[in-house]
């Protein structure tokens, strides 16, 4: 049968990012060296940052220790959340979805700064038509842990196997099959609508 929901990844599937330029842009508003500040935040802070593990003011007290930096916790969320931009090829499989009337979510490790840098973009297709919204900040639990599958099921109220899921990561990927659910490894808007058409979602595309 074909998914009657279908969940999007967010990093990399709806919006592309730079990690490199966060970077960049961190070091510049703290004065520390940008591999000083690479290895400050994925030392494991932005991990607990994903998972509420820790709140943005807790991230930046821990971020200048580690790099013997002081700034401004605004500036640096700032520098730190400006690396998105709207992936536009999967525009039209978001519109061809909503006009089947087929239910989409996203579901993705994310933290407070990030999602609200990409409210704030203000592109309409986020929020925008989809139903479920899951973030591992909000959920406490990420992927690839089979917690955050659990959470998404059960807020699309469908069976797991009709579930469909993309992310640009095997291993969430793989996590996902685990749970039950149908899921690819996002390549290209083309490749997942051709997933799509496959399952025998006929969305005109």
């Amino acid at each position: 049968m074909p998914p009657a929901f279908v969940y999007f990844d967010l990093g990399n599937v709806l919006a592309m990012f730079d990690r490199d330029r966060a970077f960049r842009q961190m070091a510049e508003a703290c004065g520390a060296d940008r591999a000083a500040v690479r290895a400050a935040v994925m030392s494991g802070l932005q991990n607990d940052l994903e998972i509420g593990r820790i709140t943005w003011p807790e991230f930046h007290d821990a971020f200048s220790r580690r790099t013997g930096t002081r700034s401004d916790p605004s500036a640096l969320a700032a520098a730190a959340a400006d690396m998105f931009w709207l992936n536009v090829p999967i525009l039209p499989v978001v519109a061809a979805l909503e006009r089947a009337r087929i239910p989409i979510g996203i579901l993705s490790n994310t933290c407070d700064i990030h999602w609200n840098q990409i409210l704030g973009q203000r592109w309409g297709i986020v929020p925008g038509g989809f139903r479920e919204i899951v973030l591992s900040y909000e959920e406490r639990v990420a992927k690839p842990d089979a917690g955050i599958f659990q959470v998404a099921a059960a807020r699309a109220g469908v069976p797991p196997e009709r579930i469909f899921f993309c992310d640009d990561l095997l291993e969430h990927v793989e996590a996902a099959r685990r749970a039950g659910w149908d899921a690819e490894v996002f390549v290209s808007a083309a490749e997942l609508a051709a997933a799509l058409r496959n399952r025998g979602l006929r969305l005109g595309l």
